[in-house]
């Protein structure tokens, strides 16, 4: 048994049941806290403290999901070709829409982290989480950050906007699809995408495509933003 448990196999098996497990019930609810990732995470968590798993001998099998989760991000690109035309009719403001949404998102974390005096290593650690994992990990660690805080930033941050994104939605009257995707993958990365193809083809497209614009202005930004907010600190 503690053979098993120590290969790589369990751990991915445990992970993929446990995903299973989180779509079930989300799809028999339909309640936006179960979430499947959500929902994943917490039967992960305790699992390993039934069968007393090192985080470390988890991450042998943990590390072979992450190595495909960056090209499986490339299945995204699909519901946007789809919709290639509409996105060349509506070009400048969806990229507008996108730049603003992005460096919005990391201004008001580094201000909010000065207001409430974070510690700058969690600061750099919070200033990516509206990306896909994969960039915000990268841009985490080249900010000086810790990258695993950063994971849990991204995963928070996805969910709660898969939550409330049709809320304000509708709160606010918003019926265009293509605001609504380009709202929900600026803020919401991977996970506000899967509730926008819910909503509709355009939305689904369009959030996608800001999953990997919003990344590439993360990448670029989030060094010079940094920078200036510490200089003025200073």
């Amino acid at each position: 048994m503690s053979t098993l448990i120590s290969s790589p196999i369990f751990s991915v098996m445990i992970s993929l049941i446990a995903f299973e497990i989180g779509c079930f019930l989300y799809k028999k609810t339909n309640f936006p806290i179960f979430n499947p990732l959500l929902v994943a995470m917490i039967i992960v968590i305790i699992l390993l403290k039934i069968f007393n798993i090192s985080i470390a001998t988890y991450n042998k099998g943990g590390d072979l999901i992450n190595f495909f989760l960056t090209p499986s991000t490339v299945i995204l690109a699909v519901p946007l070709y789809k919709k290639l035309q509409l996105l060349k009719e509506n070009a400048v403001p969806i990229i507008i829409g996108i730049l603003v949404g992005s460096s919005t998102g990391m201004f008001c974390i580094i201000i909010l982290c000065r207001i409430f005096l974070i510690p700058k290593n969690i600061d750099l650690s919070l200033i990516p989480k509206s990306v896909t994992t994969p960039i915000g990990m990268e841009v985490s660690r080249q900010l000086g950050g810790v990258p695993p805080i950063t994971v849990a930033a991204i995963i928070i941050t996805g969910i709660i906007g898969a939550v409330v994104g049709p809320v304000v939605f509708k709160a606010l009257r918003i019926k265009d699809p293509i605001a609504k995707g380009i709202a929900l993958g600026t803020s919401s990365h991977a996970i506000g995408t899967t509730k926008a193809i819910e909503m509709g083809e355009i939305e689904g497209a369009m959030s996608s495509l800001a999953i990997g614009v919003a990344g590439l202005l993360t990448v670029i930004l989030a060094p010079i933003m940094s920078r200036i907010f510490s200089s003025l600190i200073k």
